[in-house]
């Protein structure tokens, strides 16, 4: 199933709305980097995330050491071999919210 891949003027607004967020991978995905108090709080945040992409059916890429989580949103489905899609800004969206 193909999910239909955002322009670059789509992509450009979501990083303007989510200006926390860089573009990565050539434009075909974009990251960030959190960093809390701990490993505890890092791991509790995965977990929230982890609630999130469960309901959305839309999983990150993630990184964890310690006190850092890296996150890479991406969709697989998108445009002949990945990109940006509507998913991942939904997803960033829901994100941020958790540490509004």
């Amino acid at each position: 199933m193909s999910v239909p891949e955002l322009t670059a003027e789509e992509t450009a607004a979501l990083l303007a709305a989510h200006p926390d967020w860089a573009a990565a991978r050539e434009g075909k995905a974009i990251a960030r980097t959190f960093r809390f108090k701990d490993f505890s709080e890092a791991w509790g945040f995965m977990s929230r995330v982890a609630l999130l992409a469960e309901a959305q059916d839309h999983h990150p890429e993630w990184f964890n050491v310690y006190n850092r989580v890296e996150v890479t949103l991406t969709t697989h489905d998108a445009g002949a071999s990945g990109g940006l899609s509507a998913r991942d800004a939904k997803m960033a969206a829901a994100i941020d919210a958790l540490l509004a």
